[in-house]
């Protein structure tokens, strides 16, 4: 496996694409208000709306500059718009119309002429023909002009600079007030027949092309409600995803809501899915079928704080709610409380019956289910009202100190009354569905497992999940798989399989995933477990999650199969004799100028070595044993072991420097400033030192150490270890003869050394 972190395209494929293409409009809106936009034809686009406050107002928005796609994929950064004519057919209902007071404005957002911001507002009715609902407009951005009523309250408009515009659309009730509207309010626009006319009517799209691989895509619609499906997927598609997506529906954007208290609570009026969301979700499936893809479908117990009744929340000891650490913050629901685990069953089912409209197999996943340990001072939180009436849980003030039987039993009550609603969850999603639904459980392993909190399990990794409760258990750890924490992982995935029984072949495990930016050198860490899930044999390895592939550049790649298994981990067979030859070299660019100073650039940090092993007269025995192993290698095509006469020791060489929580270490020889990679250390000879004093440790592939315990900060780590280097046979053939009785010549035996990419 390999991965590369792409920041802008470097002569990768283009294609062509029209301004205002539908795929590449995105929505914006204040809450508690949905709206979400999908494309109906390639020319056409239809944005769907539910407004519950008499301030709520949708923006549809097209940017001058792409900031969402990949950036292998992104269309070119063009901000001037004055050779542009747009025209589009507008339909509307349930909106504000076109020549109502506070009706749609296309709103332009720039710098004017001389360069200082500014804003100008167009009313679309301005350049409307038709009706009030039902019209053709027509816009030139070179004669555009904003302005209430023209031509008297005309102002220009200088499109040669603009970041974005955005058109506004508000309910009838809208007059600006901070207030609830009588009753939620849906309504929709369609734009059709669109179409870009001018010079500057073309712009470049990114079109590379990653070749299929084997790794898999998670997504979550909170992440990108503002898109359109075929954006999302069209990134999917071309960095060479297939299979099943693990769809995500998130904790804030899917549910109906009805007001009351002066506040805004989830709702089953109606249905539970808002009409944005089900619109949304019936173009991805839609989209993903005609694809090739399935979905995976997944729901979780979290829910956005604000909008979840109180009853409903998971409470500590103190009677405080279960709140996440998101800003605003989500809670997580009681899985005690029947009027919770019904409203979350109807989720369940709605959106299979929408799978099952667009004719899709239905999988269905219950996402990370859990009762919530608060972070600071880790009190569980199994002591809402229902949980109380539930399992009369005993007091327990920190899951990380858990002391008496009637603690224990409590979590194991609670354990049960979990696994009971996931189980009772993937039954209504399995009845939506016709009875046939394959179910799945995503399980957070540092939580569920934190060693600091041995008898969390009871509570959260209880064993009514035990194989086969679900058809596939999931298995995610980005806490640890982010940051390189293989050990942490590798431990995690092995108790859950003892806990669980769950056989390989009916697990998933995910990567990821990395939430800020500025961290994106974590999808080495990233890449390195989904290649160890994968080497594992468990049935799907997924990516978490779209939305930061496409934020940070993310292209993974399968590397062929013969590429992977092409060393043979074995040594060369024969006694080096004296006269072996050995050459270390460098690639060096040197420029000579006219007055005769040179420019000296190392085009490589390492040195790779030649050798020839083949000089000296050999016996019989061993010319036979040289063909042979040549041929066992297939000549140059496989690598082996080598050790070098020189240089194949390491003495207290220093690989790192602690820091309270990294454990995984390279192996290094070092020549003064200049280091060398060992991938190949003979393992019985790997010793390692942490400040000084012998530390224990495990030897993985690639010439890494991990060490039982994180050294503290500060602390330097040394290793002495013996090592091979890696070589394969120069040439396809190798030329031997007969020198004398029962000896032979094998006048030159050319090796080279491998650089090899250790994971």
């Amino acid at each position: 496996m390999g991965h590369w972190l792409a920041r802008a395209r470097d002569g990768q494929r283009e294609e062509v694409m029209q301004r205002f293409d539908p795929r590449f409009w995105t929505v914006n809106f204040p809450r508690p208000m949905m709206a979400a936009v999908t494309t109906t034809r390639p020319d056409a686009l239809r944005v769907d709306c539910v407004f519950y406050k008499r301030d709520d107002l949708a923006g549809l928005i097209w940017e001058a500059e792409d900031r969402h796609d990949h950036p292998l994929l992104r269309y070119e950064t063009a901000r001037d718009f004055r050779q542009c004519r747009l025209r589009f057919r507008w339909r509307s209902a349930g909106i504000r119309a076109l020549d109502a007071v506070q009706g749609p404005v296309l709103t332009i957002e720039g710098r004017d002429a001389g360069g200082a911001a500014r804003s100008w507002y167009v009313r679309l009715w301005n350049y409307a023909s038709g009706s009030p609902q039902d019209a053709t407009v027509a816009i030139n951005f070179a004669s555009v002009e904003g302005g209430f009523l023209l031509p008297d309250e005309a102002v220009p408009v200088w499109a040669g600079d603009v970041d974005r515009m955005f058109v506004s659309l508000a309910p009838p009730g809208y007059d600006g007030a901070d207030a609830a509207l009588a009753a939620p309010a849906e309504g929709w626009v369609a734009l059709t027949d669109i179409a870009c006319e001018g010079p500057g009517a073309v712009l470049a799209l990114g079109a590379a092309v990653v070749p299929e691989h084997g790794l898999r895509l998670a997504s979550g619609y909170d992440d990108s409600y503002h898109l359109t499906p075929a954006r999302l997927l069209r990134n999917a598609l071309h960095l060479g995803y297939r299979g099943p997506i693990v769809h995500y529906v998130g904790m804030s954007h899917y549910f109906r809501l009805e007001a009351a208290s002066g506040g805004f609570y989830v709702s089953a009026r109606g249905g539970v899915l808002n009409v944005a969301c089900a619109a949304w979700h019936r173009a991805l499936a839609d989209a993903a079928l005609r694809l090739g893809y399935t979905v995976i479908w997944s729901l979780s117990y979290e829910l956005f704080d604000a909008h979840c009744w109180g009853d409903w929340k998971q409470r500590a000891l103190d009677g405080s709610p279960a709140l996440t650490g998101w800003s605003p913050p989500s809670t997580l629901l009681s899985p005690a409380h029947a009027g919770a685990m019904d409203w979350l069953a109807q989720v369940a089912a709605a959106f299979m019956r929408l799978a099952a409209a667009a004719g899709m197999p239905a999988r269905f996943q219950v996402g990370e289910p859990w009762w919530w340990v608060q972070p600071d001072g880790h009190a569980p939180c199994l002591y809402d009202a229902a949980a109380v009436a539930a399992f009369a849980p005993a007091p327990i003030a920190s899951i990380r100190d858990i002391t008496t039987a009637a603690q224990r039993a409590t979590l194991d009550r609670a354990g049960a009354c979990l696994a009971a609603s996931t189980v009772a969850l993937a039954a209504a999603a399995r009845g939506a569905a016709g009875g046939r639904c394959i179910t799945h459980l995503l399980t957070y392993l540092p939580t569920v497992l934190d060693p600091l909190a041995p008898e969390a399990k009871r509570a959260n990794m209880p064993v009514g999940w035990a194989w086969p409760a679900f058809d596939v258990l999931q298995l995610e750890d980005y806490d640890w798989a982010a940051t390189g924490d293989a050990v942490s992982s590798a431990q995690g995935v092995a108790a859950a399989a003892e806990r669980l029984g769950y056989p390989v072949g009916a697990q998933h495990y995910l990567a990821g995933f990395v939430l800020r930016a500025r961290d994106r050198g974590q999808w080495r860490a990233i890449a390195r477990a989904a290649a160890t899930a994968r080497a594992r044999g468990v049935a799907e390895t997924f990516v978490w999650a779209l939305p930061q592939v496409m934020r940070d550049g993310f292209v993974h790649f399968d590397l062929e199969e013969d590429a992977m298994q092409a060393f043979d981990d074995v040594g060369f067979p024969l006694a080096l004799g004296r006269d072996v030859e050995v050459t270390p070299h460098f690639s060096t660019q040197i420029v000579t100028a006219a007055g005769g100073a040179e420019q000296r650039i190392a085009g490589w940090a390492e040195a790779l070595s030649q050798y020839d092993v083949g000089p000296g007269l050999r016996s019989e025995a061993d010319i036979a044993a040289l063909l042979a192993f040549f041929r066992a290698r297939l000549g140059p095509a496989r690598g082996f072991r080598l050790r070098d006469p020189f240089d194949w020791q390491g003495r207290g060489e220093a690989i790192g420097t602690g820091d309270g929580v990294n454990r995984r270490f390279a192996l290094v020889r070092r020549y003064d400033a200049a280091e060398r990679r060992i991938t190949r250390p003979v393992a019985d000879s790997v010793r390692v030192a942490v400040a000084g004093r012998t530390a224990g440790f495990r030897l993985n592939d690639g010439g890494w150490v991990v060490l039982d315990a994180a050294p503290a900060a500060g602390a330097a780590v040394t290793a002495s270890f013996d090592f091979d280097v890696p070589v394969r046979f120069a040439q396809d053939r190798l030329s031997v003869s007969r020198a004398t009785y029962l000896a032979g010549v094998a006048a030159s035996v050319p090796l080279v050394e491998l650089r090899e990419v250790a994971p």
